[in-house]
């Protein structure tokens, strides 16, 4: 006999509709599952059966074949275990000819038939609704996180026993619904670190301003104990709030990748990623057999932090290039090819050297100018030209240490972040995938960074000086573009670009402290 039970698979951030063919005949016993599964679904008929029987269900005899189509695409995970379960009850006469072709069915099954939740969960609801499918079931600790998808009903149990009891009578009392506007605003309840318990840094407050006004990467090179990783951690309290729609792009990655498991609901609040200097290139990329985001994506609409940037591997470090400048990350492999969204703010931060000093030509130092050099060229120049802001962060002096003066507070500065990047949103009306002045090509810098002759002047003078690359023109354009917007001024004028020039301090020519 033959039943056929609808389930899903993900593929990068998106997903497909796999249907669970199942068929029981006569024969010698025999366990057949086909359609390119991995491991972890090949191991399934273990599960299942233990999870049949603890169930009070028997497991069907004969020759049983699986099949998940489409049967060329790969498929991962445990969340076949249930719709397998429950085809073997179809095909074996256990349920009854029950029509359960309208809705999804996932989640992994215990040896006791209890239920357990599953990753890409709402990737997989939101196909499920697109395709016209009225209701999807899955694990308990899964429903919050389907429910954030509107017009489509979810329903969330603990066992199989209880899936079974729904399907021979169904009712709406596993029905799981939330408010996902309500949701969503009361999301920064959360108080974050704030910029008002920073003493002194002043310029370094100010050229964070500019990094979350236009969505600018930014590296601060100082000694230890000024403040570097202090003051990166306070960045995510002064950008702008998720929207919605960017709260569902990152909730998509993070269920993917198994984090909304444990919370169970929409990512409310900007990621803020800082991996070790140890990672490899496939796990800040991403990779694998079949291919996961890596911290790149993970950090999509939020912040990716690089501590002692040139710790880290060369390898990781060269494959971030083309992501940091494209917005997104493709992986491919023999089977498949799979592109992740990596929009990242990249912020990072380094020594002066090996020793952590400033080289001073007043004073005795433990590393001299050729040793900082070679550390300094650990990062390649074609990824600093990818980084728009480079800050020079000093040791607070001891008066300001002492001050009682408090700084000014991340909501103030917040406020004008958020003024600013709604110019920018108006003024990218239009452009698809551009929505901060980090994001523009050379097309729009043309177009909406014009300079009158002072600054012109200024610029010119720079590009000779420094020996600027024309990749490092372009942001330097761009960032006087966002000091423009902070101060509400419709043209870039002379001091803006003398102010987005000083932020160039590792430009390759002979930089030294």
């Amino acid at each position: 006999m033959l039943a056929t039970v609808n389930a899903a698979s993900t593929y990068g951030v998106d997903a497909h509709i796999i249907h669970v063919e199942t068929n029981v005949a006569f024969g010698l016993p025999r366990f057949s599952l086909v359609g390119l599964p991995d491991r972890a679904i090949n191991e399934s008929s273990n599960r299942v059966e233990a999870a049949l029987k603890n169930s009070q269900k028997e497991f069907p005899r004969g020759r049983i074949t699986v099949n998940l189509a489409p049967a060329d695409l790969p498929k991962e995970g445990s969340a076949f275990d249930l719709p397998i379960a429950l085809g073997l009850l179809l095909a074996s006469g256990q349920l009854d000819d029950i029509d359960i072709k309208e809705g999804i069915i996932l989640g992994e099954l215990a040896l006791d038939g209890s239920l357990r939740p599953v990753k890409g969960i709402l990737p997989i609801t939101l196909e499920a609704r697109n395709k016209g499918y009225k209701f999807i079931v899955v694990p308990t600790q899964n429903a919050k996180e389907a429910a954030i998808v509107e017009d489509i009903d979810v329903y969330g149990f603990e066992s199989l026993i209880e899936v079974c009891l729904w399907l021979k009578n169904p009712s709406r009392e596993k029905l799981v619904q939330i408010d996902i506007k309500a949701l969503f605003n009361q999301s920064n309840t959360k108080r974050l670190a704030d910029f008002g318990d920073v003493r002194g840094q002043e310029h370094v407050k100010r050229s964070l301003e500019i990094a979350a006004a236009g969505q600018h990467n930014i590296i601060l090179v100082g000694p230890p104990g000024s403040g570097k990783t202090m003051l990166a951690r306070r960045l995510p309290s002064i950008m702008p709030p998720l929207t919605l729609d960017e709260a569902l792009e990152t909730t998509k990655i993070q269920s993917v990748s198994g984090f909304t498991t444990r919370t169970g609901s929409l990512v409310t609040t900007r990621p803020f990623r800082a991996p070790h200097h140890t990672i490899s290139h496939v796990g800040l990329a991403g990779g694998g057999s079949i291919p996961m985001p890596g911290e790149l994506s993970l950090a999509h609409n939020g912040v990716l932090f690089l501590d002692e940037l040139p710790e880290f591997q060369r390898m990781a470090l060269e494959v971030m290039r083309q992501p940091l400048e494209d917005g997104f990350v493709t992986i491919s492999r023999a089977r498949m090819s799979v592109t992740y969204p990596s929009r990242v703010m990249l912020v990072a931060s380094m020594n002066p050297s090996p020793s952590g000093d400033w080289i001073d030509p007043d004073m005795a130092s433990t590393t001299d100018h050729l040793q900082m050099q070679r550390y300094l060229s650990k990062v390649s120049g074609p990824l600093l030209d990818r980084i728009d802001l480079h800050i020079e962060v000093r040791m607070v002096p001891y008066n300001d240490l002492m001050s009682m003066n408090t700084g000014e507070s991340s909501e103030k500065i917040r406020n004008r972040v958020i003024k600013a990047r709604e110019i920018q949103l108006t003024r990218f009306i239009g452009i698809t995938n551009v929505f901060t002045n980090a994001q523009m090509d050379s097309r729009l810098v043309r177009k909406f960074c014009k300079l009158d002759e002072s600054g012109d002047r200024i610029l010119r003078k720079a590009m000779e000086l420094l020996g600027l690359s024309a990749r490092a023109h372009d942001r330097i354009l761009k960032v006087a573009r966002t000091i423009a917007d902070i101060e509400r001024s419709e043209t870039i004028r002379a001091e803006h670009v003398a102010e987005a020039v000083q932020y160039r301090n590792l430009d390759r020519k002979g930089w030294l402290g």
